[in-house]
């Protein structure tokens, strides 16, 4: 029998753009271009222009939470929202890069000598992938300090939570089907195809809650952590002024 596509119908057919699957093309390779001039040892290992591609993709979330939480006298215009849709559009990119501890693996397993892998290609893989997640945590920082001044305090850990489980829907997305937040520009109607028909047929509960958790769990602990950094610091600087 078939597989029965649920979501098939002329009502999700929105338009899609070759011009901008290119710029998106161009887009990336010109940020791999610029990751390597900026830190060259990106250019001396085959396959590791996702690194300057994903920490770019990471930081676009990081950006938006700034223009959105931290701003005073924040006012929810049309502009705002869309800047928020966009903002949860892209934020599954900051903790996707946990997974392409992938990448590290096989990069270990390159023809260099042992002290190039231990001292260059493993640091680079490492700091890629936590740089990503702390632009994940931060972002979260911004939003949690956004709702606490709107008085919503309440709802701070249910965002987070929220925020968590679309991360680990995105995740899976990207990870085991391959989409990214720049289909949902380029092609709209096939990727919101895609990601429904996934979602309501093959039900990958597990895989999602698993990633959840660890999402959960990792995001805790660097938040504490950020939060001990960010205290220390403003104890250093008041024991200076003092």
């Amino acid at each position: 029998m078939p597989e029965i596509f649920l979501f098939q119908s002329p009502l999700f057919q929105l338009p899609s753009s070759p011009l901008l699957a290119i710029s998106a093309a161009s887009l990336r390779a010109f940020v791999e271009r610029a990751g390597c001039k900026l830190f060259p040892p990106l250019c001396l290992f085959p396959d590791s222009g996702w690194i300057a591609w994903n920490l770019f993709l990471a930081a676009i979330p990081l950006v938006l939470s700034v223009w959105l939480f931290r701003r005073p006298r924040t006012r929810r215009t049309l502009a705002w929202w869309a800047a928020f849709l966009v903002y949860v559009a892209f934020l599954p990119n900051a903790p996707y890069l946990l997974t392409d501890i992938i990448h590290s693996v096989q990069a270990a397993r390159l023809p260099y000598p042992a002290w190039v892998i231990i001292l260059l290609v493993i640091p680079l893989h490492f700091v890629a992938i936590v740089g990503g997640f702390q632009a994940y945590v931060i972002s979260l920082i911004n939003q949690q300090a956004y709702l606490v001044r709107e008085g919503a305090k309440r709802f701070v850990n249910w965002a987070e939570l929220m925020m968590h489980g679309l991360c680990a829907i995105g995740i899976f997305l990207g990870r085991f089907h391959r989409l990214n937040s720049w289909d949902l520009v380029q092609a709209p109607s096939a990727t919101l195809v895609q990601v429904l028909d996934t979602l309501t047929t093959k039900w990958p509960a597990f895989v999602i809650l698993i990633t959840f958790l660890i999402i959960t769990i990792l995001y805790w602990i660097m938040k504490q952590v950020t939060l001990g950094l960010v205290l220390r610091y403003r104890e250093l600087r008041a024991e200076a002024k003092g």
